[in-house]
């Protein structure tokens, strides 16, 4: 058993000033209510985060498996769960590629948590570009509207936490969901298991993970809709929120 250094996901003040030009002027509707994002309560929590905690970087906290009831107030980090201590590598090199993959999926059904693979190309696409670009929002549909997930990204880890929490806790909010990337039969075998832990099961159900899973990786890997991502981090003037919704056929709330 070996031990991994603990991962530290850490933003800047750049981060919060990014997310409120962004957003300035966007609304978007939820099955409870509306809510406007502005410029300026960003601006508040930037402030605010600043007076709490030192220089110029702030912690998300490390990624795991292992789930919480808190939220935000006291948040522990989680402890990253390496591959070996969820299944026994030197049996599954001995599979298949196809069988591995099916193994993984159906290891972790009715567990809480996420199972999925890529091949090993689309993991290096997703990879290199998420070096490039590390930030993107997803409009999740709920009921009769949608609230939007922010999305942060250090390979070979990905995060989501509702974009109110980070609103209103900076980066001190906690994720609501990790993905792991696991690469230890990428070369042999061409495949990388990925593993999606839902940290906190009140914020979001198992299919609302795996659907943000796959449509997060697809901004990623499909060229057309990775422009919106380069928008999103590069050209900030330029990027329009109703893109990505017209990018998930969701109506312009």
């Amino acid at each position: 058993i070996y031990i991994m250094e603990r991962l530290a996901i850490r933003f800047s003040r750049k981060a919060l000033s990014l997310l409120a030009a962004r957003f300035g002027s966007v609304s978007f509707s939820s099955s409870l209510s509306q809510r406007s994002i502005t410029t300026s309560s960003l601006q508040r929590v930037s402030t605010t985060c600043q007076s709490t905690i030192p220089g110029d970087f702030l912690k998300w906290g490390s990624l795991g498996s292992c789930r919480t009831s808190s939220f935000a107030t006291g948040f522990v980090p989680l402890q990253y769960k390496p591959l070996g201590s969820i299944i026994e590598v030197h049996r599954a090199e001995n599979k298949s590629a196809e069988d591995l993959a099916a193994i993984w999926d159906d290891y972790h059904l009715g567990r809480g948590h996420i199972g999925a693979s890529m091949k090993a190309n689309l993991y290096h696409l997703l990879k290199q570009r998420t070096e490039d670009c590390q930030y993107f929002v997803i409009p999740l549909w709920r009921g009769s509207g949608y609230t939007t997930m922010f999305v942060q990204v250090q390979m070979p880890h990905m995060l989501f936490t509702g974009l109110e929490d980070y609103k209103a806790r900076g980066t001190q909010a906690a994720p609501y969901f990790t993905l792991s990337y696991y690469t230890e039969f990428a070369e042999a075998k061409d495949l990388v298991l990925i593993r999606g832990d839902i940290v906190f099961t009140s914020k979001l159900s198992d299919s609302e993970a795996k659907w943000l899973m796959e449509t997060a990786q697809s901004f990623y890997v499909n060229d057309a809709r990775y422009k919106l991502v380069e928008r999103f981090n590069k050209k900030t003037r330029e990027f329009e929120f109703k893109d990505v919704l017209q990018a998930l056929d969701m109506p312009n709330m």
